[in-house]
C-alpha cells in the first residue's frame, strides 16, 4: 500500500507543477485589476487559435488527473 501511496504523490507533484505551468503559459483576457482603472485594452479578446484551444484541452487533461490523484489519495487515507 506504500508504493501506492508513493507513486500517487509523486504523480501529485508533478500534475501540480505542470498544471501550474499551463495555467500561468494562458494568455490573459482582460477584466483585472488593470482594467478596472483603464489600463487594459485588447482587441483581440474573442478570437482563440489552434495553439490556445490546444493549451485548454492539456490544461483540462491535466486538471483531470490532478483532481483524480486528490481523490485517490483521500480514498487510501481514509481506508488505509
Amino acid at each position: 500500500m506504500t508504493a501506492v501511496k508513493i507513486i500517487l504523490d509523486v504523480l501529485l507533484v508533478i500534475s501540480s507543477l505542470f498544471l501550474i505551468l499551463t495555467i500561468l503559459m494562458h494568455k490573459g483576457r482582460g477584466g483585472g485589476l488593470s482594467d478596472m482603472f483603464g489600463g487594459g485594452f485588447s482587441s483581440t479578446a474573442g478570437s482563440s487559435g489552434v495553439a490556445e484551444r490546444n493549451l485548454n484541452r492539456i490544461t483540462i487533461g491535466t486538471l483531470v488527473v490532478w483532481v483524480t490523484v486528490i481523490v485517490l489519495i483521500g480514498i487510501l487515507t481514509k481506508f488505509a
